[in-house]
């Protein structure tokens, strides 16, 4: 299966009428594997402080989680694991695999617990498979 169809089958999958406004698969080192159409660029500098937070959790916290120039609120994720950011009545979630981010971005009526399992999910099971 391709990195795409991950992307477009399980990340972009309806939930009771919704689905995430924005979904990628990205490498440790920032090669963007698969996304939406929808998803912003990411910079560079983006993807190491997202990385540094999952070093050192608690990093991002006092400026905040960017993802392609939009800020989001950092708000209880898991240490080390996952990363959620709240921006109004959306937002996003990264879940660190053994090779790749797997990120969600959202929009209401999507809650943040639909874009919680979305996309730690898909990061699970890609766990079980070693990526």
């Amino acid at each position: 299966m391709s990195w795409q169809t991950y992307v477009d089958d399980h990340l972009m999958c309806e939930i009771e009428g919704n689905h995430l406004t924005a979904a990628s698969i990205i490498g440790h080192d920032g090669t963007v594997w698969a996304q939406s159409d929808s998803f912003p660029q990411l910079k560079p500098e983006e993807i190491t402080a997202i990385m540094n937070d999952f070093n050192e959790p608690g990093s991002l916290a006092p400026t905040g989680l960017y993802l392609g120039g939009t800020k989001y609120m950092v708000i209880q994720g898991e240490s080390g694991a996952v990363i959620r950011g709240k921006k109004g009545s959306g937002g996003a979630t990264i879940k660190k695999t053994n090779m790749a981010l797997i990120i969600g971005i959202y929009n209401e009526p999507l809650t943040p617990g639909q874009c919680n399992m979305i996309v730690e999910r898909l990061g699970d099971y890609l766990i079980d498979q070693g990526f």
